[in-house]
């Protein structure tokens, strides 16, 4: 059977939700084409066990892919088990987390199955910004079923095992697997903006568990709160030290120091991830110019640009939490856009598409420049002229159209170093400066490190009965 203890899709679910949550649908339904003797084969629940547990007391809604049943593979009946699961988290508004494992569309039954895997696009679509959408891939994960997995919200894969690509390595020209294994968790999951991370089976569902309790469970609830315990006016100790790593500020100002960090293999650059303010779960986007180990040791290191591949990432985790009324926080450190020719090809477009996701997004927004906020780059982090609710600023950070003394070098660049040097000053005071921002309104206060908890949900707080009137339109095209 296809429930069986030692089945790995229904013990993957077993580790997934809450002991004894678990409740079966659709446990009979069988393969019903008779083409290619398939009427012959034993195939236990169609190759796909649904149904729906607890996590942490939290509903959610499950389908598990069964390798041992015709490789899992998707047919008319395993496409709409996945449908029928769809179509009951919208009703009763809970998250759908698919764990696939899969030799992908089922040849036996041709148009049939692909009809049917159409539906499940569609019915992605339709439950998109309605309900989370979570996929871990434990096995292969090829062809349409990687749209599948894209569709989703958040994508997990198993290091060792998990295999994604819409066309394997060998069939791309000029490579082989020996040599750029397309498919690989690593690759998929620093190169393609899909995965959220990888690991081992057992990590994995902990990084599933972890998400489904820090998101809400629908576009309906208004958000997530619980119950914090932190201390709301805890001292945030050396972020003027860390201030490179965003990930070390997040973890710091979070209660109980929870971050859970979105892509975070891919554009390094850019960090996205959710927090805790007083117990409100709150999405953050982060410049980042330092990455750190867990041993305190600077690893890897970037200049203060936006890259096109950051302001993707960016924008989709805005996207997500305008959705679903998670107020978003932004750290800003920009001094300027990448200057090569890879992001070059796409950076016009991508940087239009991180400001519509700011200027769009009707939730609370909050801003703190944490260091350089220069030119354009600037504009588009939350600024604001964007539509930043508040905006807040550390004492060093600089403001303005650029580096002072840049600006004094395209001014004066017949006169002497001195004199350079003297205009770099006066530049740096009247339009450098955050306090000459915050003379014109752009900044509203300017907070100490230490203070940024407390300050960051004071402002949370108070925008928590945000409401804006959208202009009437279908929607955006960016």
């Amino acid at each position: 059977m296809s429930n069986s203890n030692d089945n790995s899709a229904m013990q993957r679910i077993a580790k997934l939700v809450d002991e004894n949550s678990f409740m079966e649908i659709g446990s009979l339904v069988t393969a019903r084409s008779t083409d290619f003797n398939l009427a012959k084969t034993d195939t236990p629940s169609d190759g796909v066990i649904t149904g729906h547990g607890l996590i942490d007391g939290n509903l959610v809604f499950v389908y598990s892919q069964d390798v041992s049943v015709l490789g899992g593979t998707i047919g008319e009946m395993h496409a709409k088990k996945i449908v029928s699961v769809y179509d009951m988290a919208m009703k009763m508004g809970a998250p759908v987390i698919g764990l696939i494992d899969c030799a992908g569309i089922r040849l036996q039954e041709s148009v049939d199955a692909l009809e049917a895997f159409g539906l499940i696009y569609k019915k992605q679509a339709e439950a998109s910004g309605v309900v989370p959408q979570i996929s871990a891939v434990f096995g292969t994960c090829g062809g349409g079923l990687a749209v599948a997995a894209a569709l989703s919200d958040f994508t997990f894969v198993q290091a060792d095992k998990g295999r994604m690509f819409i066309n394997s390595p060998n069939a791309i020209e000029k490579n082989r697997a020996d040599k750029c294994d397309t498919a690989s968790a690593a690759f998929q999951s620093a190169q393609t903006g899909t995965i959220d991370a990888s690991g081992t089976e057992d990590e994995i569902l902990g990084r599933v568990r972890e998400l489904v309790c820090i998101l809400p469970s629908n576009n309906a609830e208004g958000g997530c709160t619980q119950d914090c315990a932190d201390d709301l006016n805890r001292a945030c100790e050396n972020l003027d030290t860390m201030k490179g790593d965003p990930r070390y500020v997040l973890s710091e100002i979070s209660d109980g120091h929870v971050f859970v960090e979105a892509k975070a293999d891919y554009a390094k650059e850019m960090v996205a991830g959710f927090i805790k303010l007083n117990g409100i779960t709150v999405g953050a986007v982060a410049n980042c110019t330092e990455v750190y180990d867990e041993k305190g040791s600077k690893i890897e290191e970037f200049d203060a640009s936006l890259s096109a591949r950051g302001c993707n990432k960016a924008a989709e985790f805005i996207t997500f939490c305008d959705a679903f009324d998670i107020p978003v926080i932004s750290l800003t450190n920009a001094a300027g856009f990448r200057a090569t020719m890879c992001s070059e090809k796409n950076l016009a477009k991508a940087a239009a598409r991180l400001v519509s996701a700011f200027a769009s997004a009707s939730v609370p927004k909050v801003n703190l420049i944490m260091d350089k906020a220069y030119g354009s780059a600037y504009t588009i982090m939350n600024s604001k002229s964007l539509g930043a609710d508040i905006v807040y600023a550390w004492p060093d950070a600089k403001t303005g159209m650029m580096d002072a003394h840049l600006a004094a070098k395209i001014m004066y660049a017949q006169e002497s170093a001195d004199v350079m040097d003297k205009k770099a000053a006066e530049y740096d005071a009247l339009q450098g400066s955050v306090q000459a921002a915050a003379s014109r309104g752009y900044i509203d206060r300017l907070i100490d490190y230490a203070g940024t908890r407390k300050y960051l949900i004071a402002a949370v707080e108070m925008l928590y009965t945000k409401r804006v009137e959208q202009p009437n339109k279908k929607h955006g095209t960016k």
